[in-house]
């Protein structure tokens, strides 16, 4: 199992990547190589302080890197010897099996199309987040790579989600669903009435339309949507935890008879905490394309990189990309025999 690690696009420095590295190949002996791509000074000069001696470890320079304001395309074209161009290309050669960075979406998103490719019979690879509620936690698709999409693409990503959401978050049957704004099959517009279509003849525990109410209840396991809802949905979600553990502070602090409370009730907002920590998820996988590519937070710590490494090995242990081929192409053949029939019927 073999991983390329994109280490310099962090808001940290590759030191805190570097760690992340470490903890990871300590906890996993599976791990055969690490691919350590980017600046090799700055790498090198960084993997002393935190003792790194591990065999599996292997640099690779890159010179370059892509900017968080970069365009995604343009730099990834101009900036030949940037670190997720170079990690792409180790994945793209076969000498890596998957991807990480914390980088620029756009500059990953673009590297997996043009340099890992798709899954033949996958339109457009896609975002998937994975968002924690009560109880359990649900995936959403996409999450913010494609801002105008087609039912097609939808309904492929429906297919992804579920074959994640069963292999990975262990949802033996995932219910699937359409965010809309109503859960009438007659509600929506245009993109979500002809997805919940075809959504239909596919092989889905498809519960239909739901709303945003319905998310974070345990009601649905696979939400779908265009990115630009998506990303909206996300970073909504995202700022309202950090709102109202903020909130519930502030109302804790107002006076002594309300501090003790919370000292009493202190393990159930750790237990809380911990069930939103971000890190625990390590990222957020892109799909559709032909080796697992993870896209962990620009912010990520060194248990964050770690756990990016280890939902990357688990991913690759359970074959998700050959899994979603067999699915995407079974959904191809279900929707074109759906539309070869439909005006023979009508």
């Amino acid at each position: 199992m073999r991983i390329a690690v994109d280490v310099m696009g962090g808001d940290h420095g590759c030191g805190v990547v570097i760690a992340g590295v470490k903890r990871a190949l300590e906890d996993n002996k599976n791990l055969d190589t690490i691919y350590l791509v980017g600046n090799k000074d700055l790498i090198h000069a960084a993997l002393p302080p935190r003792g790194f001696r591990d065999h599996r470890v292997r640099v690779i320079h890159a010179s370059e890197v892509v900017e968080m304001d970069d365009k995604p395309v343009v730099a990834l074209r101009k900036k030949k010897d940037s670190s997720i161009g170079r990690a792409a290309d180790l994945v793209s050669r076969g000498e890596a099996h998957a991807l990480i960075s914390l980088g620029n979406t756009g500059g990953l998103f673009a590297a997996a199309t043009f340099k890992v490719g798709r899954i033949p019979g996958v339109d457009r690879g896609c975002i998937a987040a994975v968002i924690p509620r009560q109880g359990n936690e649900f995936v959403l698709l996409d999450a913010g790579a494609n801002v105008e999409c087609k039912p097609l693409h939808l309904a492929q990503f429906a297919v992804m989600g579920n074959v994640y959401s069963r292999e990975i978050l262990k949802r033996k049957t995932p219910r699937v669903g359409i965010l809309s704004i109503g859960t009438e099959d007659s509600k929506g517009n245009e993109l979500t009435l002809e997805t919940f279509k075809l959504c239909q003849k596919l092989n889905l525990n498809f519960i239909g339309n739901i709303e945003g109410h319905d998310l974070f209840k345990d009601h649905v396991d696979v939400v779908i949507c265009d990115g630009f809802v998506g990303n909206i949905v996300l970073k909504t979600s995202e700022s309202l935890a950090v709102a109202m553990f903020s909130m519930l502070k502030r109302e804790l602090m107002q006076n002594t008879k309300r501090q003790i409370g919370a000292f009493l009730a202190k393990d159930a907002f750790r237990a809380i905490r911990k069930r939103m920590d971000p890190e625990v998820y390590g990222g957020a996988p892109l799909l559709g394309f032909n080796s697992t590519v993870l896209k962990a937070h620009g912010s990520a710590r060194e248990r964050a990189v770690a756990s990016a490494i280890r939902v990357t090995a688990e991913a690759i242990k359970n074959e998700i990309n050959q899994m979603i081929a067999s699915e995407i192409a079974a959904a191809n053949k279900l929707l074109e025999t759906g539309a070869a029939a439909g005006p023979a019927n009508s």
